[in-house]
């Protein structure tokens, strides 16, 4: 298990002699100031309210960070090696994390995937070479999960990656993401706000944040209902629980409806010149129902993916 805390809050892969791979590339991605946003949702003068763009990313989303971890702890210990295939479900993102930097370190990629997973995600995933079995769409993420732990049960010789239950999914947030929201608000973040898929993003994010400073609040976002259109959001109360969430860490939660996130996403595009994915669209919403209550604070929210996995959907044809 790779969990190192750095004591100056530099990033964890920034090694000597590593800053032109592929891997160097994860992380240190832009916190964006959401200023129409706010000025637009009435927020009090003294609201700030941010952003992290983690298409910045070179696979594209904030689950880079989480795979590129996933990968390095396994091969530390002994459980991913060459010649190895990497198996796990996904929503789509992780997945695509996961084929790029197979590729890059010659691993082979399996993965289960709703069929009702984006075209342009599953083009994505082609390309780079990822084998794909496509499940039940209806049964969602949790139907994928499903399959990856039979195959898995079944193939002994997989390395099985299991991104809900891994500790080092949200050990890369632990490092990473949440060292670049203190740095970049200058220790100033006052409420942290992320949606749930798999956790890992909340769950290492809060846990760091908490360290740094007690009274940052951390809040935890899901869809309103079980059937929803937040593709790689999770309504806990009906999924498969992921082993690594710890909703202890959650001050408070809140819950996006899909066509609050689907307007969103077009306000973000047309309005803040943010062509964002549908979970990112959700988290700023949820953020605003944060700040709405507020008189002062710096509230922090994570943009997942951009828009260009989405471009098929047909929301964004609407007034």
């Amino acid at each position: 298990m790779l969990l190192t805390v750095d004591k100056q809050n530099t990033h964890q892969f920034t090694l000597a002699g590593y800053s032109q791979t592929l891997e160097a590339q994860v992380g240190n991605t832009p916190l964006l100031r959401l200023y129409k946003t706010a000025v637009a949702h009435s927020l009090a003068p003294g609201v700030e309210l941010y952003a992290k763009a983690e298409w910045f990313n070179p696979g594209g989303s904030v689950k880079d960070r989480a795979a590129l971890n996933i990968i390095r702890a396994a091969e530390a210990g002994g459980q991913l090696r060459p010649g190895m295939t990497l198996l796990d479900s996904t929503s789509g993102n992780t997945g695509i994390a996961y084929a790029m930097l197979g590729a890059a370190r010659g691993y082979r990629v399996q993965l289960t995937v709703p069929a009702n997973a984006s075209p342009e995600r599953l083009a994505i995933l082609r390309a780079y070479g990822a084998e794909l079995l496509l499940t039940d769409p209806l049964e969602g993420s949790d139907g994928a999960l499903v399959e990856a732990r039979r195959l898995a049960a079944e193939d002994p010789t997989l390395f099985y990656a299991d991104q809900y239950n891994n500790p080092a999914n949200w050990q890369a947030h632990y490092l990473t993401t949440a060292c670049e929201i203190w740095q970049q608000t200058d220790g100033r973040i006052t409420h942290f706000v992320a949606g749930l898929g798999t956790s890992g993003t909340f769950v290492g994010t809060a846990r760091r944040l908490k360290e740094l400073n007690p009274a940052v609040a951390c809040v935890a976002a899901q869809p309103d209902s079980p059937f929803n259109g937040l593709e790689g959001w999770k309504h806990m109360p009906s999924a498969i629980r992921p082993g690594i969430y710890d909703e202890a860490l959650a001050d408070w939660n809140v819950t996006t409806r899909t066509e609050e996130a689907y307007a969103m996403a077009r306000f973000l595009a047309r309005e803040e010149g943010l062509f964002v994915g549908i979970s990112s669209a959700a988290a700023v919403s949820a953020a605003l129902q944060v700040a709405r209550e507020l008189d002062s604070g710096v509230v922090v929210t994570v943009l997942p993916d951009s828009g260009f996995k989405y471009l098929s959907e047909r929301f964004w044809n609407e007034a």
